[in-house]
C-alpha cells in the first residue's frame, strides 16, 4: 500500500480527529502528523518534530472541518461544513493514496458536520453536526444516517449558538460519545456533554433521559479528544480573555454532587493559542498537539509540560491528525 508517495486529490477538511493505530509490538512505527490549511486547500503531513513536511493536497475548495484516518481499511474521511444556511454539508472519502474520491454522506446528508470520528470496531462514522444542532452517526459507507441527540429544532433556535455541537469524541467500549456545544464568540455559555452510544428505550433523539452535562460555562469549547486509559478529556477553547485561547483537560468522570458550572479540576495546559481548533494525543509518546487559525502546530506533554513549537507560518490551520504506521507499510 502507498501511503506517503502520490498526490492525494480529495477535498480539504477544516478540523481534525485521530486515529492511533497500533503496530504489534515487534514492529516498529512511523509516526506522522496531518494538518489542514483552508487558505492553500492543503492537507498537510509531517514528522512530529516538523521535519520532512508533505503537501498531500492543494487549491481544494470548500469549507470542510473534520477528519479521521482509517488506517486498517485504508481511507481517510472528511466533513464538508458547505454554507451555514444551505443545509449542504456531506461526508468524502480518498483511498490513503489519493485515489478513489468518493462522496459517502450527499449533500444535505448532514447540515454542517464538523469534528467526525471513527469506531472502527462497529465501522461508524460520528459527527456533530453544528447548525444542524445534532449529534449524528452513518455506516462507513454512508448508510444508516442516524440522529443521536438533536439540542434543537428551527430557524430561531439555530440562531443560538449554545445549541451548535462543535466537537465529538467517542468511548466505544463505555458505550458513550461526548460532544462540545460552543455558544457565542467567548461568550462563556459552551458546555461539553456526553450520552449513551444507543438511545434509551422510549426517549428519542431530542428527548434523550441520559444526556450528562459535564462541564457548563466555559468560555467557547470546541474540538474534542479522550485519553481512555487515564480518563482524561482534553479540548481546544476559542475563549477565555483576549488572547487567552486555550487547551484544556479534566477527568472524565466529574467530581459527585458538583454543578458542571462550578468545576474547579479543569487544567488549562496550553494558553494564547490563536483562534484554537484542533488536537490530537499520541498516547504512544504522550503527546499532545494542537492548531490554531493563525498557522501554527503546537506540541506539549500530556500535562501541559515542554511546550514547543512544530510549525508555524502554515497559512490558516485547524485540526490536527496522529498516525503511527508501521515501518515498511506507509512510506
Amino acid at each position: 500500500m502507498k501511503f506517503w508517495n502520490g498526490a492525494i486529490t480529495g477535498t480539504i477538511a477544516v478540523g481534525l480527529s485521530v486515529l492511533l493505530h497500533t503496530a504489534p509490538a515487534s514492529a516498529p512505527a512511523t509516526t506522522r502528523l496531518f494538518f489542514l490549511d483552508i487558505r492553500g486547500g492543503r492537507v498537510v503531513s509531517t514528522a512530529p518534530d516538523g521535519s520532512d513536511v508533505r503537501v498531500l493536497v492543494s487549491g481544494r475548495s470548500g469549507t470542510p472541518d473534520g477528519i479521521v484516518v482509517d488506517t486498517d481499511r485504508g481511507h481517510i474521511y472528511w466533513t464538508i461544513m458547505g454554507r451555514p444556511r444551505e443545509n449542504d454539508g456531506r461526508i468524502e472519502r480518498v483511498d490513503l493514496d489519493g485515489g478513489n474520491l468518493t462522496t459517502v454522506v450527499p449533500t444535505g446528508g448532514a447540515f454542517t458536520p464538523k469534528q467526525v470520528k471513527l469506531d472502527a470496531v462497529h465501522r461508524k462514522l460520528y459527527w456533530s453536526d453544528r447548525e444542524g444542532m445534532r449529534v449524528m452517526r452513518a455506516d462507513l459507507d454512508g448508510s444508516n444516517i442516524e440522529t443521536l441527540v438533536e439540542t434543537a429544532r428551527g430557524e430561531a433556535a439555530r440562531a443560538d449558538a449554545r445549541n451548535w455541537c462543535v466537537g465529538i469524541a467517542l468511548d466505544v467500549a463505555g458505550g458513550k460519545v461526548y460532544w462540545t456545544q460552543k455558544g457565542g464568540d467567548n461568550a462563556g455559555v459552551g458546555s461539553i456533554r456526553r450520552a449513551g452510544l444507543e438511545i434509551p428505550k422510549g426517549d428519542d433523539a431530542a428527548h434523550r433521559s441520559d444526556i450528562e452535562v459535564l462541564f457548563d460555562g466555559l468560555p467557547e469549547p470546541i474540538d474534542l479528544e479522550l485519553d481512555l486509559t487515564r480518563r482524561m478529556i482534553y479540548w481546544t477553547d476559542r475563549g477565555d480573555g483576549p488572547r487567552g485561547n486555550t487547551v484544556s483537560r479534566a477527568p472524565m468522570d466529574p467530581p459527585r454532587g458538583v454543578n458542571p458550572g462550578s468545576r474547579t479540576d479543569q487544567q488549562i495546559l496550553m494558553r494564547d493559542l490563536e483562534e484554537a481548533i484542533g488536537i490530537a494525543l499520541d498516547l504512544q509518546a504522550a503527546r499532545l498537539y494542537a492548531t490554531d487559525l493563525r498557522g501554527t502546530i503546537r506540541s506539549a506533554g500530556l500535562d501541559g509540560s515542554d511546550q514547543k513549537v512544530v510549525l508555524s507560518g502554515q497559512g490558516s490551520l485547524t485540526g490536527i491528525a496522529v498516525v503511527h504506521v508501521p515501518d515498511g507499510q506507509g512510506r
